[in-house]
């Protein structure tokens, strides 16, 4: 098997890709690892994400864009489980970049020292599949099941319902067919609750379709802005054979990155207050 590996290296090396960029590894998920690609994609979603909350929060499209952002990054999030040399480096990453990034995100986006930011979410989950891989003692099985307790009693972006997901993906990442499934069945189910989206940039939603058998309750769920989320689907599904190489720290720096400048903005009036000015 290792020397298989190898010959796979090998070939993949020589293949020409999309970005100009060779393969570095052999796909190990059936979903599109070109994961640098996904980052910006994803970093871009987030920002206008925070723009709208900070900005224009009457403005749901920006919104709805953000929705892309979190699977995307979840999605991220499988991948380089699967392709790291050394998971604990990579959770250490996670953890040092969210708490630089917790005073920015509490100051840029109005929240409590007690609500964590996204990284916390991720870094809960990378352990617990940390725990799914490693297996002592059955963690397994108690490794997750101990995570999604943690996320339901510790305030963090998306909460358990992030770290589930996260989860669910990284349990049928092998098969496209399943991934597609998981998502659209999830979207649907973290849509309630959340914001009714009536108009999208000006064009009303509709309530229902008469043609179709419980339309109203289709479109009740479509309505719904989390549900939005599932327009990260085609991404994550798009059989890329290139990788955009992307720098390691552009993809940590961006969100910290971000919400300093976006809490510049929103305390700038108290900044100069503090300067007397």
């Amino acid at each position: 098997m290792p020397k298989k590996l190898a010959m796979q290296k090998e070939i993949n090396s020589r293949l020409p890709s999309d970005s100009g960029a060779p393969f570095s590894a052999p796909a190990l998920t059936g979903g599109n690892e070109n994961t640098g690609l996904l980052k910006l994609i994803a970093i871009a979603c987030m920002l206008t994400d925070h723009i709208g909350v900070a900005f224009f929060s009457g403005q749901m499209g920006l919104r709805m864009i953000g929705r892309i952002a979190f699977p995307l990054f979840a999605w991220c999030l499988c991948v380089g489980a699967e392709h790291t040399r050394n998971i604990w480096k990579y959770a250490l990453r996670l953890l040092l970049v969210g708490l630089l990034s917790q005073p920015m995100y509490v100051l840029g986006m109005n929240h409590h020292w007690y609500e964590l930011n996204v990284f916390a979410t991720l870094l809960v989950s990378l352990l617990g599949i940390a725990a799914i891989r490693e297996n002592r003692f059955g963690s397994r099985y108690w490794g997750p099941a101990l995570c999604i307790l943690l996320g339901c009693a510790v305030r963090m972006d998306y909460n358990w319902q992030g770290i589930l997901l996260i989860f669910l993906l990284y349990a049928c990442r092998k098969q496209r067919a399943a991934i597609a499934a998981i998502l659209i069945a999830y979207c649907l189910y973290w849509g309630n609750g959340t914001a009714l989206v009536t108009q999208v940039l000006g064009v009303p939603i509709p309530n229902s379709v008469a043609f179709l058998p419980k339309g109203d309750r289709l479109f009740a769920d479509i309505r719904r802005l989390q549900f939005w989320a599932i327009l990260a689907l085609p991404l994550i599904l798009w059989p890329m054979r290139g990788r955009l190489r992307v720098p390691k720290w552009l993809s940590y720096a961006a969100y910290p990155g971000h919400l300093l400048v976006i809490a510049l903005i929103r305390n700038w009036p108290r900044i100069m207050a503090l300067f007397g000015r």
